[in-house]
């Protein structure tokens, strides 16, 4: 007998974990001292803002496929 799978649906869309994801890592960048940690949660934090602009344009409904 296969297994069924986990098809359940995430509790909030894309969008909106990725905003929350970049907001607690400047949150927490913030309260960081500088250094190499701080960097590196400023760089996700950005990151994770670029991915969402991207996945936002990707989703757009003015995007058109290539003819």
């Amino acid at each position: 007998m296969k297994k069924k799978r986990n098809r359940s649906r995430p509790a909030l869309p894309l969008q909106e974990r990725l905003k929350q994801l970049a907001f607690r890592a400047r949150e927490k960048a913030e309260s960081s001292p500088p250094g190499q940690e701080r960097d590196r949660l400023i760089r996700a934090a950005v990151a994770t803002e670029s991915a969402a602009v991207i996945e936002r344009w990707l989703t757009s409904p003015g995007l058109q496929r290539p003819k």
